[in-house]
């Protein structure tokens, strides 16, 4: 059977997405069908415990619900076309009263700049009904934007929840501030945690998109309105916008010291302010203050060709903060900072491996427009820290057919000890999609075939 086309998202539904950092939707499959996998679901974790990554391949209805219309749609319209299921998925449980604790999910990579833009997103899905007193995942809108938990514990007024029949899911940014709910009815409750990569950076609005423009209203929020125009293709289209005054850039560039949601609109409209406002977030990145460095990095990374000098520069310093902070602003700068790949590339031998790692990941997004990002990204396979050896993988993901020249490198790496740069390999080679790709793909996928019926009561 054809697969269906996917339902993608409205505008209004992208707006609220943007904002809010999430939204609330709805499989729609047959009641018999979540009674089935509930089911399953009961038997697995009574018999045989969680089975954390292999929960896809162990129960393989699964797989039905991320080819509905309304999961393919929403993750294309979020993600683009091409997105990526990752390799980790894990099955949440919850039976008990008390709430979990608030906060962001890692990328299996705790040091890794939080990104404003959606290049990851996450679906959180129900397979029973869920009401409020069944403990469903809670959200905070708009906390996506946020390295900090700028909410109080008791501030519950504000939190959202995926509340609702069978089939609801909650499709979520990456970096949003969550927790579980409590159980208050202390039935079995199941939430199926799934992440998904975006794998080419945007060039055109891949929901349904019939409005170019926000409101006024919408677009007085600076970050709003770049991430509505990077997911539209326009990159870096806030830079010299709105070109200030002395006064008024210094203006901004104080309150980039103030609390975070202040000093990250004053970065965003820095970047829009023309050169001087450009100039004065790059004296922020380099203040010796993590916070406001880190804050002056997501202003560069739309502030456009006027930065590209400054940010490359900053690849020198001594200050390996201040050089981490300058490749993430780059690589989201991706083409019009295509000069800086060389330099950036050579940090693979950095002595600090968060600086490897945010290195690795810029050169994946930037893409292979220089010859020295895939022979960086095959050093990188080898890299004696394990998260810029799987980061490479996901790079090279990203770059695709270009990246031929890896499969050999690729393929030594599905030795690892690792699951993950495994497991980013395997994606890799088939990203790459070469015969010698596929070969040593099928090759691996075929010795290390599961089987969804064995269990420690059936081996055979």
């Amino acid at each position: 059977m054809a697969q269906q086309q996917p339902l993608l998202l409205t505008d209004e539904q992208m707006k609220a997405f943007i904002t809010n950092g999430f939204l609330i939707l709805k499989a729609d499959f047959p009641r018999e069908f979540h009674e089935r996998l509930v089911k399953q679901l009961n038997d697995i974790y009574d018999s045989e415990g969680n089975p954390g990554n292999n929960i896809l391949p162990r129960i393989r209805d699964l797989q039905r619900v991320f080819e509905n219309p309304v999961i393919t749609g929403a993750l294309t319209s979020v993600l683009g076309p091409n997105y990526l299921l990752h390799t980790h998925r894990h099955g949440h449980y919850n039976s008990i009263p008390k709430p979990g604790g608030w906060h962001k999910d890692s990328y299996w990579g705790y040091d890794r700049l939080r990104n404003h833009h959606p290049w990851w997103a996450m679906i959180m899905y129900f397979p029973q009904d869920t009401p409020v007193e069944l403990g469903p995942t809670g959200v905070m809108p708009g906390s996506h934007y946020h390295d900090d938990r700028n909410f109080a514990s008791d501030e519950m007024e504000e939190e959202a929840t995926a509340s609702g029949e069978a089939g609801t899911f909650a499709l979520i940014h990456y970096d949003i501030w969550h927790r579980s709910t409590p159980n208050l009815l202390g039935n079995p409750r199941f939430m199926l945690k799934f992440e998904f990569m975006r794998t080419q950076a945007p060039t055109a609005p891949s929901w349904d998109n019939k409005e170019p423009e926000l409101s006024a209203e919408l677009a007085a929020d600076p970050i709003v309105q770049e991430v509505w125009n990077w997911m539209s293709g326009r990159t870096a289209a806030l830079a010299g916008s709105k070109p200030g005054d002395a006064d008024s850039v210094a203006s901004l560039a104080q309150q980039l010291t103030s609390a975070e949601p202040t000093a990250q609109a004053a970065a965003y409209d820095l970047a829009a302010s023309g050169q001087a406002g450009v100039d004065a977030l790059l004296e922020a990145l380099k203040s010796g203050t993590k916070s406001v460095s880190r804050i002056a990095a997501y202003g560069l990374s739309a502030a456009g060709a006027g930065a590209v000098a400054g940010l490359t520069e900053a690849l020198s310093n001594e200050d390996d903060e201040v050089v981490n902070h300058a490749v993430f602003a780059l690589s989201e700068l991706r083409g019009i900072a295509a000069s800086a790949l060389p330099k950036i590339a050579a940090l693979l031998s950095h002595p600090s491996a968060i600086v490897r790692r945010t290195a690795v990941d810029a050169l994946g997004i930037m893409g292979a427009a220089s010859p020295v990002v895939v022979p960086a990204l095959i050093q990188a396979l080898k890299d004696e820290d394990t998260q810029v050896r799987f980061t490479a993988g996901l790079a090279l993901v990203r770059i695709g057919p270009d990246a031929a020249q890896a499969v050999p490198a690729l393929a030594q790496a599905l030795e690892d000890e690792n699951r993950y740069v495994r497991g980013h390999a395997l994606e890799a080679l088939r990203y790459i999609g070469t015969k010698e790709a596929n070969d040593v793909l099928l090759h691996e996928l075929f010795n290390t075939r599961w089987c969804s019926d064995t269990t420690p009561a059936s081996t055979f």
